[in-house]
């Protein structure tokens, strides 16, 4: 990398109603989170496609943060157990394509857990700064 340091890029799924709205709130509190994160809205997070997850990071980003609706999701009473499993069969996708599962984390992200998500987007950047850039296969 050509002098300038390692800035990993984080792709954040979020639900309109729940998780999305945590978020926002973080820029009414002024509270920062890495300015490499990108921000793709879903009205479930029981949507998510391990697909995606493995496609963005063999796209470019390091790093991919579910943040899942819990149990306040207003569409499934069961929407914390599908992400789950998606985002599992994500991690065991990436082992299978050599991407360290690392680059996966999944949390619950309120309407009001803007402090939560920040702290969450720091740790996951400072362990994706040490894993360095993906290694994509050739």
């Amino acid at each position: 990398m050509s002098g300038e340091a390692f800035k990993p890029k984080i792709l954040v799924f979020s639900t309109n109603l729940i998780s999305d709205v945590g978020i926002d709130y973080t820029g009414l509190l002024h509270m920062h989170y890495p300015a490499t994160t990108a921000i793709i809205r879903l009205p479930c997070s029981s949507m998510i496609r391990p697909e995606w997850i493995i496609l963005a990071l063999k796209s470019g980003f390091d790093g991919v943060f579910v943040a899942a609706d819990g149990t306040d999701c207003p569409y499934l009473r069961d929407c914390t157990d599908r992400t789950a499993r998606r985002v599992d069969k994500a991690l065991r996708m990436a082992e299978e394509e050599g991407i360290e599962p690392q680059r996966i984390k999944m949390a619950a992200i309120c309407s009001v857990c803007a402090e939560p998500f920040v702290n969450h987007m720091r740790n996951f950047y400072q362990t994706l700064v040490k894993l360095g850039p993906v290694k994509r296969r050739g």
